[in-house]
Formats: C-alpha cells, sequence, structure tokens
C-alpha cells in the first residue's frame, strides 16, 4: 500500500526571503514585540490631529524600523491580493520616480510613501497575530477624535475673526462659518472625521460594557457635529456614504437569514426613507441648502471655479506624461505644475484623487489603485454571510473606504497622514479579516480563513 506524498510546501517570494533571518532569536524586545508595536500604534493614531509633523514622524519611522525588527523574527507567510497590490503601486512609483523629470523632488514623495507602507505592515502584522489590539487602536483614534471634535465645536463660542478667514466672500456660501479644530483647514477636519464615524458606529455595537460603548456613542455624535460644522461639503457627503455604507451593509448582515423577498425589500424601504430624510433636510435647513446648491452652480462658485481650473491643468500634465507621470509627492507637483497652471491658481495637489494617482505615477498607477479599491471591497463585503469575530471591523473599514472615495473624488486631503494613517488601519483590518474564525496569527494556506499570513509585508 503507497504512503500518500504529502503537499510540497509553497517556495518563499524572492521579495519575502530576507523575513525570518533572526528566526529563534530571544532577548526582551523580541519577546515584547507585540505589546511596543501596539502601544506605538496608539500613540501614533492617538496623535494624528494634535501631534506636531516632527512628532509624527517619529512615530511613523518608529513603525516602520518595528515592522523590520518583527520580520527578520518572523517566518514569512504569502501575499495577500491586498499586500500585492500595494506592492503593485510601489513597484510603480518606484519606476515614476526613476523617469521623473525631477527624481530629487520625488525621491522625497517616494520616501514617505515606504513610511506609511511600514505603518500599514507592523498593523497588518500586529492584527494578525494579536486581533485584540483592533479595538485598543480604535480606542486610541476615537481619543484623538473626542479631543479634536471638542476643539472645533468650542471654537463657536471663541475669537470668530480666525474662523472668517475660511469663509470666502466670492462664494454663494458668503458668511458660513467654518469650524477646523487643531487641524487649521474645514476640509482636513472633514476628512480626519470621516473614516473615523463608522468606525466608532462599530465599536458602538461591539464593545460590551456601557462605559465603553458610551464613549464610543460619544465619539460619534461629536464627530458627526463637528463634521457638519465644518462645511466641507466634500466631507459631508464623504459622511453621508461613509455612515450610509455602513448602515446598509450591517442591515444587510442582520437580515442575511431572513427570507429572500424580504432580505430585497427591507433595504430598498431603508434607502428610500433615508434619500426622503435628506431631501427634507436639504430643502428646510437653510445652511444645508446653501452649502449643497453651490455644488451645482458651475464656475460661479469660486471654490468649484479653483478646482476647475486645477483639473484641467493636471489634465494637461497628463497627457504629456500619461504612462509614468511625474513621480509620487507633493514636492514634484509644486515643481512640475507651475509649468501648466492658470495665472492665479496656484495648487498643491490635483484636488482629485484618480487624477492626482495619475499626475503621480500615470495610468498604472491609477490601474493598481482601482485594483486595490477592489481587493479591498471583495475582502470586506465576504463578510457579509461570514461568521467571524473579522466581520464587524471587516464592514466598518469598507464603510470607511467608501467615504473616504466620495471624498477623493475632488479632493487630496486623503494624502495628509491625519487621513491617510486611517486609511491604512482599515486597510490593514480588511487585510487580515476572515471569514470564519481561526486563531491568531493562523495562516490562510491552512483553511478557509482568508487572511495574509503573518509575515508578509
Amino acid at each position: 500500500m503507497t504512503q500518500a506524498i504529502p503537499p510540497a510546501e509553497p517556495a518563499t517570494p524572492w521579495l519575502l526571503r530576507w523575513q525570518g533571518l533572526l528566526a529563534g532569536a530571544e532577548g526582551p524586545l523580541a519577546s515584547r514585540l507585540s505589546l511596543v508595536a501596539g502601544l506605538v500604534l496608539c500613540a501614533l493614531m492617538a496623535g494624528l490631529p494634535l501631534v506636531t509633523r516632527g512628532g509624527l514622524s517619529l512615530l511613523i519611522t518608529a513603525s516602520g524600523l518595528l515592522w523590520v525588527l518583527w520580520a527578520l523574527c518572523t517566518p514569512p507567510g504569502r501575499i495577500g491580493p491586498i499586500s500585492g497590490w500595494l506592492l503593485v503601486m510601489l513597484g510603480v512609483m518606484i519606476l515614476a520616480t526613476g523617469f521623473s523629470p525631477v527624481p530629487i523632488a520625488a525621491a522625497k514623495g517616494l520616501a514617505k510613501l515606504v513610511s506609511y507602507l511600514g505603518v500599514y505592515a507592523l498593523m497588518r502584522q500586529l492584527l494578525a497575530v494579536a486581533p485584540p489590539w483592533w479595538d485598543r487602536i480604535v480606542a486610541a483614534l476615537l481619543a484623538g477624535e473626542l479631543a479634536t471634535s471638542v476643539i472645533a465645536i468650542r471654537q463657536l463660542y471663541g475669537d470668530a475673526s480666525a474662523l472668517a478667514r475660511w469663509a470666502d466672500p466670492n462664494s454663494v456660501a458668503d458668511g458660513t462659518v467654518r469650524v477646523y479644530g487643531p487641524l487649521e483647514n474645514p476640509n482636513l477636519l472633514a476628512g480626519y472625521l470621516i473614516p473615523i464615524l463608522p468606525l466608532a458606529v462599530v465599536a458602538l455595537l461591539r464593545w460590551r460594557s456601557w462605559p465603553q460603548r458610551l464613549y464610543a456613542a460619544a465619539a460619534l455624535v461629536l464627530g458627526a457635529v463637528a463634521l457638519l460644522l465644518s462645511y466641507s461639503r466634500g466631507g459631508w457627503l464623504g459622511m453621508v456614504a461613509a455612515l450610509g455604507v455602513v448602515g446598509l451593509l450591517l442591515l444587510l448582515r442582520a437580515i442575511r437569514h431572513w427570507p429572500a423577498l424580504w432580505r430585497r425589500l427591507v433595504p430598498l424601504l431603508v434607502l428610500l426613507v433615508s434619500v426622503a430624510v435628506l431631501v427634507v433636510a436639504v430643502t428646510q435647513i437653510e445652511a444645508l441648502q446653501v452649502r449643497v446648491m453651490s455644488l451645482f452652480v458651475g464656475r460661479e462658485d469660486s471654490s468649484n471655479n479653483f478646482r476647475i481650473n486645477v483639473w484641467l491643468a493636471a489634465l494637461q500634465m497628463v497627457q504629456e506624461r500619461p504612462w509614468l507621470g511625474i513621480g509620487p509627492g507633493n514636492t514634484a507637483f509644486n515643481l512640475i505644475y507651475p509649468l501648466y497652471q492658470q495665472p492665479k491658481f496656484n495648487a498643491l495637489s490635483a484636488y482629485s484623487v484618480p487624477l492626482e494617482l495619475l499626475v503621480e505615477g500615470g495610468i498604472p498607477a491609477l490601474l493598481a489603485g482601482l485594483g486595490l479599491l477592489a481587493a479591498s471591497l471583495r475582502k470586506g463585503l465576504a463578510q457579509l454571510r461570514g461568521e467571524s469575530s473579522w466581520a464587524l471591523p471587516a464592514l466598518a473599514a469598507v464603510a470607511a473606504i467608501a467615504g473616504l472615495c466620495v471624498q477623493g473624488a475632488t479632493d487630496t486631503i486623503f494624502f495628509r497622514p491625519e487621513v491617510q494613517l486611517t486609511g491604512w488601519f482599515c486597510l490593514a483590518s480588511l487585510a487580515v479579516s476572515r471569514t470564519a474564525d481561526a486563531g491568531p496569527g493562523r495562516s490562510s494556506d491552512s483553511g478557509a480563513s482568508g487572511a495574509e499570513a503573518p509575515g508578509a509585508p
């Protein structure tokens, strides 16, 4: 009787063969890597709106170095779809930097991208090995959000002269007072809050004790109020998208065992009621009406006119360099954009995330971004029917990404670290999500979990 031949172990990708070189190393830090990583990430996420750029840079650098050390001590796993698309994006940006007309400036943008990827890699590694850290990182994120929201709301009762600089006299919404909290920009405040709100919703449902739930509820309510008071049109649309998507996904998951007819009718009825409520709010509340109607007046609104002129100039840049762009980062953009800009329309970015990807890395960068988005949505939506403790975090991540995509259509606030790092946290949550619980750190190759294995970037 012949013995069954065990399947051969999959070969380690050459890109990961450096990982695990120090496997088996002992020491006080090696045994506490997850704790140190968790504390650093909690400090980073809590301090996003409050810490200086220098402080954020130190925490981001520390996160990347911790991941490198952890990867050296951990055998490599496979590269999952989300990490795979991120590596494709990195490869495109490396090529774009090499062929950039301003390679030194583009290299600065590339270094910034690599540092953010280090934070993502550490988050993914920590969540794969120690899933309880998801709740702790969210709690830290909500702490920073609460402080930011309180500061923003209190600005209504302080000196209004500082807020007046955000009231554009050439806009149809002239006279609107816009809060900005500690972030010095109402649009940045809105972008920072958008991905946090669905995380607060899920924390409210996921956490068990009443103090925890009150904490999450306070963060949700105050964050929504502060976002409304920012009077950021893109922020409002992003909030509607984020909260609408998380509500719809939670509803679909809650009724997944209902009869097929009700599974179709109930979401449709909820959507119709929600749209009706929004229409009534816009038509009856004057402040909302003025800001929403400014979206449809074209160039008559100064903000619209500014963005249209920047978009036209950015499209000319894409036409000149469609395949590899000008290289990553705002430093490269600031050097090249003046050659195409219309008079008096200075800009720091393309004011559209898809257009920014085209400008920086050409068509390959946009395709990589779309591939990353598709892979992320696929991982998240798989949780609608799965039975896993990762289901709610994954749905919150999908909703956060939806909100960021809606706002990112007409703004590039996403590329600021206060916003982007929350997006990396959502991607890391999706990268390790499982459709069925399999112990912490278990590789998806050993079951049906679908999570990316520890050790992969």
